[in-house]
């Protein structure tokens, strides 16, 4: 029987996510349903469908929206040649990139600008690697998983070519670190952002959910298994010696996995809503369990609105006046 439960924070939604579910509230407000968005918003099952029962659509496919309309592209960010496939199709476009992947992908393009080969660490296909890799369209830019992707890793470099690592916002933490280290023992001439490309985020909730994964017996992730950053924290609590599980919602949890289990560790992915943790929270108080906080570092980072999104309320203000 579950005698405890430990919620962590920080955990749930970060500023990119918040900022992002905001821009498409704010522009279903203010242009009305239906609006479109490239990609889903933000990885998350549950709040994808909170927006589509409220007039967004998901579309992965530029031309599968109707000429004019307002489009928003999510906030992991996409190639330079999706905003031109926007533009021939005479839509309203909001770009609603996280600014910290923004970051990286003004870093590329300088990094190509110097003749640097970029390295990129991050997940084969995920979106966040292919918007980033795309603003290098005549370089090939490697994307590296693991150490053994690095050891069969071979470069063309040009005389003293200097190699500069980026990666995505996403990724566990300590598997970068080491990754890193073997590109460098196999590379000359390495170097890296002056800023370092995992976002703050990434960091706070993986350092919380090791230091969690040690005081539980299981620890539950509210998050989708699209989401990479809910999958790095089940990675980060097993690594750190708890069980882990990824969940979406409260009836998800399987009897088998409380089988010999009296702590739980509860945490979220960056994308996943609170209320579904809190959902959990009185599924095990209600049996019985007490309560606990583990508060590790306290976030309070906030973005702007896109500009985009700034103007058009601007000009139909003036409309309306």
């Amino acid at each position: 029987m579950v005698e405890k439960i430990i919620i962590v924070s920080p955990r749930g939604f970060c500023a990119g996510v918040t900022r992002s579910i905001k821009v498409v509230d704010d522009t279903l407000a203010l242009f009305g349903a239906p609006v479109y968005i490239k990609h889903a918003i933000v990885h998350n099952k549950t709040v994808i469908k909170d927006l589509e029962n409220k007039g967004a659509i998901i579309v992965e496919d530029i031309n599968e929206i109707p000429e004019g309309s307002v489009v928003i592209f999510s906030a992991h960010g996409s190639p330079p040649k999706h905003f031109e496939q926007a533009k021939k199709r005479n839509l309203k476009l909001i770009d609603a990139t996280c600014p910290l992947v923004t970051k990286v992908h003004f870093e590329i393009i300088k990094a190509v600008q110097a003749g640097q080969q970029p390295i990129y660490i991050g997940h084969q296909g995920h979106v966040e690697a292919e918007g980033v890799i795309g603003e290098a369209e005549n370089i090939k830019v490697p994307i590296v998983e693991t150490i053994e992707d690095v050891e069969k890793l071979e470069l063309n470099l040009k005389n003293n070519q200097k190699i500069i690592i980026l990666t995505q916002t996403t990724f566990n933490v300590d598997k970068i670190k080491k990754i890193i280290k073997k590109i460098k023992t196999k590379f000359k001439n390495v170097i890296e952002p002056a800023d370092k490309d995992i976002c703050y985020a990434t960091t706070n909730r993986q350092k919380a959910i090791a230091k969690l994964a040690k005081e539980v017996d299981l620890v539950l992730v509210v998050g989708s298994k699209i989401s990479s950053n809910s999958n790095r924290l089940v990675e980060v609590a097993k690594e750190s010696g708890s069980e882990a599980k990824l969940l979406d919602s409260v009836e998800e949890i399987k009897d088998d996995w409380l089988k010999g289990v009296k702590t739980v560790g509860l945490s979220a992915g960056a994308s996943a809503p609170e209320y579904k943790v809190q959902e959990i929270i009185k599924y095990f108080m209600d049996k019985g369990a007490k309560q606990k906080k583990l508060v590790g570092v306290e976030e309070n980072m906030k973005f702007s609105e896109p500009v985009e999104l700034k103007k058009m309320r601007a000009k139909v203000s003036t409309l309306d006046e």
